[in-house]
Parts: structure tokens; C-alpha cells; sequence
């Protein structure tokens, strides 16, 4: 539980903390501006095998289907670390289809030496897109509020310093108030925590705004309303391990993501923008992966005879994908799906997994 100390000096809330922590203050500084990147804290999918770029890739190609295949079709990476994600769907898509996409890499670190040209590096997607906005672990990198409910049950502010000590402030009030209560109620029970979600509803519906028409997806390590975690999912990652969340830029922050809430927000963005939306979609990665292709059965024991070298490097695919559709691991990942426009790209069915 927080610190109730009363010297306020020092503390602000989990959100401004983060921030700063993680994006630097006035365009300098902050954990995701040093020059090893993301991937030299932690391991996502994109990292985990090739196979993940190629399902997003033929994710594109539905997408482009769905379109009817326009003269010019927009691929957008959002928070695209140094570009591997957007570089490798690049070359997985057929020919014809890498020949009309318009690759956009939005994230605020500076352009990476050696990106192709082709890939446009911005600090915000553009608008009127037409194609897949991609999001793979982005949401759970913007700041939000800590909330914890004290000895007379009401939900304050988590506070925190620098060094990662807490307190409660101030009662939790107004759109942050009507958040949880709409999406994460607490109890009473004191220690109870939540994550105030409504900055990721915020930032989903102006990405899905950026489309005229298309898919917006978002990936993340995610809880729905019916399992909401009753202590919260604030966590730190450092050098490929898990570690307390000290607001100080040493570290990754991140925390999972209220991907209900977000489609709601998608949704109504969407409506928002007078275009046809057909109703978000939920799925786990696992589900996901497995209706793009990628299925992690081993290869039959047989090929190691007839060919050998393929074997070899169909067992090595199937450990990929096998660490992909993990249960208790990236194969948990919740994915979002938010069409504007175009019918679901993903056979219904795909939902149980």
C-alpha cells in the first residue's frame, strides 16, 4: 500500500512520472530516446521470430483485398521502435502489393541509420490513411494514473517520487472518476488498485480517426471488464527482466492495457467521423496468429530423412511460432481489431483460443 506521508514534496502522479520517465522532458531525455532502443529491455513478438512480420504482412494483403485494392495502400507502425517491424512486413508482402504501400514509421526517437527511404519517420501518424494502422505494444506505454483505494474506501491518486516511493494524494474526480467507475470499479477494500485507462482511450480514438478507411489494430498484454487485476499491472523492465517501476528514465514502464474500454473509444471516433465501422473485435494473439497461418505444429519426423537441412529449419520455424501462440507467454496478448469501413479481415471463428 502507498505511503500516506504528508510531505508533498517531490511527488506528482504516476502519469506525469511516467511520462518524464519515459519521454524526456521538452523533446530530450527519456527512457525510449537512448540509443539501444526498446528491444535492449525487452523481447516482443516482433523480436521473437520473422513469422510475426509475415502474419502482419498477410494481415495487409486482407486489408488491401477489402479495399478493393486501391493505387496507393497505407501500412502505419505505431511506436516502431527502430523500424524492424515496418522494414520486415515490407519484405514479406508480394511484390505487387509492396509496390503500391505507403510505409509510415511513427515514433518519437530519432530516424535509425540505415532505414530504408522508402519508410516515412514521423512523430505522429498522418491523416485520410487508407490501409492498417498497426500498434504493437503501444498502448501499454502511454502514462496513465494509478488509483488505490484507501482505509475509508475512496480511490485516491497514487503519488510517487523519482526514486519509486508512493503516497496517496488527492480523491480520484471528474472524467478519471467516471472511468472507473465505468470500467474498473473497485470494491472498497483497501490496497485495491487500478490503472485509469482513460488516456489509452484517448490516444486509440485519435489513431483510429487517422483513418478514411481500413483496420486499426492494437497488440498488448491486455484485461477485460470481467477480470480486471484487483492490485493493478504497473510493472518496470530492465535489460530483459522485470523490475520495480522507478520513474527515473532507467527503465521501461509499462502496465496492461483496458483494451474494452479502448474499442468503445475506437468505436465512437469512427462514428465520430461519419465512416461506416463495423464493431471492434477482441481476439488473443494465440487466435489471432493462428487465423493468418501461423499454426506451430512440428514438421512430420519423415522430412529428417528425405531432407534433412528442411527439417532442421522447419523445426526451427515451428519453435517460433510455438513461442508466438504461448499460453502464459506473447500467445496471451490481447488483440484489438477496429475496421473502419471494410468487413472483419479475420474468419469469426478465429475468436475461441
Amino acid at each position: 500500500m502507498a505511503d500516506k506521508a504528508t510531505d508533498t514534496r517531490g511527488w506528482r502522479g504516476w502519469r506525469a512520472a511516467t511520462q518524464a520517465a519515459l519521454y524526456g522532458v521538452d523533446g530530450t531525455g527519456g527512457f525510449y530516446r537512448r540509443s539501444e532502443g526498446p528491444a535492449g529491455h525487452f523481447r516482443t513478438s516482433v523480436h521473437a521470430s520473422p513469422l510475426f512480420a509475415a502474419a502482419v504482412a498477410r494481415l495487409l494483403c486482407r486489408v488491401d483485398e477489402a479495399l478493393g485494392r486501391p493505387s496507393s495502400l497505407d501500412f502505419v507502425d505505431m511506436a516502431a521502435g527502430r523500424g524492424e517491424l515496418v522494414t520486415a512486413v515490407l519484405a514479406a508482402l508480394p511484390a505487387e502489393v509492396a509496390a503500391r504501400t505507403r510505409a509510415y514509421a511513427v515514433e518519437i526517437a530519432g530516424r535509425p541509420e540505415g532505414l530504408a527511404h522508402r519508410i516515412e519517420w514521423l512523430p505522429e501518424p498522418p491523416r485520410q490513411l487508407t490501409g492498417l494502422l498497426f500498434a504493437n505494444e503501444w498502448l501499454d506505454n502511454v502514462p496513465v494514473e494509478v488509483a488505490e483505494v484507501d482505509a475509508a474506501g475512496v480511490a485516491r491518486l497514487v503519488l510517487v517520487r523519482d526514486t519509486g516511493a508512493e503516497r496517496l494524494g488527492e480523491r480520484v474526480s471528474g472524467a478519471e472518476a467516471e472511468w472507473l467507475a465505468r470500467w474498473w470499479p473497485t470494491t472498497g477494500e483497501e490496497g485495491l488498485r487500478a490503472e485509469v485507462g482513460l488516456p489509452r482511450d484517448t490516444a486509440w480514438a485519435s489513431a483510429v480517426s487517422c483513418l478514411a478507411g481500413g483496420l486499426a489494430v492494437a497488440v498488448d498484454y491486455a484485461h477485460t471488464a470481467d477480470a480486471r487485476p484487483p492490485f493493478g499491472t504497473l510493472t518496470g523492465f530492465r535489460e530483459g527482466r522485470e523490475t520495480a517501476p522507478v520513474p527515473d528514465g532507467s527503465c521501461d514502464i509499462t502496465a496492461h492495457v483496458a483494451l474494452d474500454a479502448c474499442a468503445e473509444a475506437g468505436a465512437a471516433a469512427a462514428k465520430d467521423g461519419a465512416r461506416a465501422a463495423v464493431g471492434a473485435r477482441l481476439l488473443t494473439q494465440r487466435a489471432a496468429l493462428r487465423a493468418l497461418g501461423i499454426a506451430g505444429a512440428r514438421p512430420p519426423l519423415a522430412l529428417a530423412s528425405t531432407d534433412p537441412s528442411a527439417y532442421v529449419r522447419a523445426l526451427a520455424s515451428a519453435g517460433e511460432a510455438a513461442e508466438l501462440l504461448a499460453r502464459g507467454g506473447l500467445g496471451d496478448f490481447g488483440w484489438l481489431l477496429q475496421p473502419v469501413g471494410i468487413p472483419h479481415p479475420l474468419d469469426p471463428e478465429a475468436e475461441t483460443g
